[in-house]
């Protein structure tokens, strides 16, 4: 059996913001890339953590209930989760269905979103 990923998540460890890069299709499949990227996530425990999600062109629940379950964690210790778009009008949807995007901070512009932490 082949198996090849229809996403790639790509992290990168800047001097106060962990950047995650998420591209492609993400579904359940894609399941272990996101947990490897929020492991590394939670042993940098930087003060923000970028999310772009401006690449993705499919995601189901998965995708938001691991958002959803990091901006608890981030919270909780008093980081700041930023999810960077524009979204594909999928993404939107799933967003917007979902009423969750209220509860997160959003940007389109990556500058803005990796001076975060000096605000």
């Amino acid at each position: 059996m082949q198996w090849e990923s229809r996403a790639t998540v790509k992290v990168t460890c800047h001097d106060r913001v962990f950047e995650i890069s998420v591209r492609g299709e993400v579904d359940y499949e894609e399941n272990d890339l996101l947990q490897a990227a929020w492991a590394e996530v939670e042993e940098a425990a930087l003060p923000v953590t970028v999310v772009d999600l401006s690449q993705v062109t499919f995601a189901d629940s998965g995708l938001l209930n691991a958002l959803l379950d990091s901006r608890r964690r981030h919270r909780a210790a008093g980081r700041e989760l930023i999810l960077l778009g524009p979204f594909h009008p999928t993404v939107q949807r799933l967003f917007t269905l979902t009423g969750t995007l209220e509860h997160f901070t959003v940007t389109d512009s990556r500058a803005r979103a990796m001076r975060a932490d000096e605000t």
